[in-house]
């Protein structure tokens, strides 16, 4: 139930089912609270005993289906707690307040270790969470804003979900997370992971690359796919922001292995520098020339007098960011077309301007700085595609009216719009969707 457009359409478009999260108690835990209640003191133990073995073999959260509404589920997420447990917080990526934290608590039902809190949402979502249980030795505190900061401190210590199996790998010392989707997000464009290391590998390679735009040398993960040099051509390119993130952390090696594996993509090398630090990204991603600059006339030469790349053939090389990198690849694609044929710019954060201060965001007024910039310039030579999650807030916003404004300037432009946050879950699912449809034998 992905939202995709690729060209303007005459018309009112259909309504989508209401992707708000709405908070619910689902029917298995309005079942076992029922018959805890009315049980004798002896049977409470194995109704809670065998809740939890049939939780441990579905996995968590539950998910259930709605009587009367085909596109919506229930989704229960659940922790088992003990007589010190106080309260239980959940942490999922923009589906909860985090200036009201005390609504993401989780319920326990009397007499039992089970805590619970259900969500009815649309039955396309995909994302992740993290749970953290106070185990503190006070009550927690009544006043609003007293409880608020509590939860704020107890929220740095939340981690992934045991009955999980699904993790969602974090980066700079932060605790993994766990991933759930629901029947109708957005299918995985590889094969099932259980074929994971039955397919011909790439190479991961770190290597230190000439950097002298931004002040020095930098560390860059090189992605090497597999086999030799493809029969009359050199290998498309793909550059791509976070390298520490994508191939020291998300593991994005074993998805490209596979895809290449089943010519969904065809062997391509990926340049994906790393990040350093939240300061350091801070400062060098959005919009700015000396990155750009390092990325177009430093590491793509670097790269070229070690692997066969396709060389200055803009066609075949792909840009591609999340965030502060979306931004970053926009810019690419606006300042060196000549180098970056194509772009992807994921939940790009357009409310950066240069005159913001590194890791500031302020409100945008009017229109976004970088749309302005488009907007103002020629076209340029290049594609772009932008994904973009529903629980971003103003980013879907800001995403709708960079679209408008490319498609106005005839640019070839495609928009997709996710049920999720600001979630490597979902970008790692949309970038392969992107690059199969970039760089796959259907491109154009």
């Amino acid at each position: 139930m992905r939202v995709q457009v690729a060209e303007s359409t005459d018309g009112p478009a259909a309504a989508l089912p209401d992707h708000r999260p709405v908070r619910v108690t689902g029917p298995r835990l309005a079942r076992l609270a029922a018959c805890v209640a009315e049980a004798a003191p002896a049977r409470r133990t194995p109704l809670v005993e065998e809740f939890w073995r049939e939780a441990t073999r579905r996995g968590t959260p539950l998910v259930e289906e709605i009587d009367g509404e085909p596109d919506h589920r229930v989704v229960t997420f659940l922790w088992r707690g003990h007589r010190a447990t106080r309260q239980v917080l959940l942490t999922a990526n923009r589906l909860l307040d985090r200036e009201h934290l005390a609504g993401s608590l989780l319920e326990r039902i009397p007499g039992t270790d089970v805590w619970h809190l259900g969500l009815r949402l649309r039955s396309d979502h995909r994302g992740s969470y993290r749970l953290a249980a106070d185990v503190s030795a006070k009550e927690p505190p009544t006043a609003p804003d007293v409880l608020q900061e509590r939860l704020r401190s107890l929220a740095a210590h939340a981690a992934r979900d045991p009955l999980n199996p699904r993790t969602q790998a974090s980066r700079w010392g932060a605790s993994d997370g766990s991933v759930f989707a629901l029947p109708h997000a957005p299918v995985e464009p590889w094969a099932p992971a259980e074929r994971a290391g039955t397919v011909p590998a790439g190479r991961v390679e770190r290597h230190r690359a000439p950097a002298e735009a931004l002040g020095g040398s930098r560390d860059v993960w090189v992605y090497v796919p597999p086999g030799g040099r493809p029969a009359g051509a050199g290998l498309p390119t793909l550059v791509l922001c976070d390298g520490d993130m994508w191939f020291g952390r998300d593991g994005f090696q074993r998805t490209l292995d596979l895809l290449i594996a089943d010519g969904r993509l065809p062997p391509l090398l990926v340049l994906a520098p790393d990040a350093v630090d939240r300061h350091t990204r801070a400062r060098e991603l959005g919009a700015r020339d000396a990155f750009v600059t390092h990325l177009a006339d430093e590491l793509l030469p670097w790269a070229a007098d070690r692997w066969p790349l396709t060389g200055e053939d803009p066609a075949r090389t792909v840009v591609a960011g999340q965030g502060l990198g979306g931004t970053t690849a926009l810019h690419a694609g606006h300042l060196r077309p000549d180098r970056f044929g194509h772009v992807v710019a994921q939940s790009p954060s357009l409310w950066w301007r240069p005159d913001l201060p590194p890791g500031v965001r302020a409100p945008v007024l009017g229109v976004p700085w970088l749309v302005g910039r488009y907007a103002a310039a020629a076209p340029r030579p290049i594609t772009v595609h932008l994904d973009a999650g529903l629980h971003e807030g103003d980013m879907v916003d800001h995403c709708r009216s960079l679209y408008d404004t490319l498609h106005s300037a005839r640019y070839q432009v495609t928009r997709s719009e996710f049920n999720g946050g600001h979630d490597q879950a979902c970008w790692h699912v949309a970038l392969a969707d992107a690059l199969i449809r970039l760089l796959g034998p259907a491109s154009p």
